[in-house]
């Protein structure tokens, strides 16, 4: 069966937040591991689902991963500015990398900004050991915006996140 993108069920919630918590940790993305306070943001998608559009992606009616959409002046945004739309969050579990699951949330992320009113762009963050992010958002045109690359902790020194857009 065909892979599925759409809103994310409340039925879904929790096994959306339980997929996104473990696809980082088990990526070395959460510093803290187990007790990284990003993991309970990740895992709870109703208050994601609140204030964003979080996107699920399925299979045979399972959930495969799922992305958070921030449309333009969305309060979930961390860098997105006026005219800008922001993707934030994007996990795929593990056994159903290399099967185009991330590729098509970034690209319905993508579709959803061109049908916002307004947005210019796309813009996003990323750890720099997300290699597998970094192919999908170069494949599908982003570019690295390197000036406004960010440290979403400044009290830590090492933590940069790196940022692209993708321009509508």
């Amino acid at each position: 069966m065909d892979l599925l993108i759409r809103p994310v069920e409340p039925t879904e919630y929790d096994e959306l937040g339980a997929l996104t918590a473990q696809a980082y940790l088990q990526d070395g993305l959460l510093d803290f591991g187990h007790s990284d306070p990003y993991r309970h943001v990740l895992r709870d998608v109703a208050a994601r689902a609140a204030s964003a559009e979080v996107l699920a992606a399925l299979r045979d009616g399972r959930v495969l991963g799922g992305v958070t959409f921030v449309p333009s002046g969305g309060p979930m945004a961390d860098i997105a500015g006026p005219g800008e739309a922001e993707i934030r969050m994007l996990a795929v579990a593990h056994a159903a990398r290399g099967q185009g699951v991330g590729e098509a949330l970034v690209r319905s992320c993508v579709e959803r900004a061109r049908a916002t009113q307004g947005c210019r762009s796309v813009v996003l963050s990323t750890q720099p050991t997300m290699h597998a992010a970094h192919r999908i958002y170069e494949r599908l045109g982003f570019t690295r915006t390197p000036e406004r690359d960010w440290n979403p902790l400044p009290e830590l020194t090492d933590i940069t996140l790196l940022t692209y857009e993708l321009t509508l």
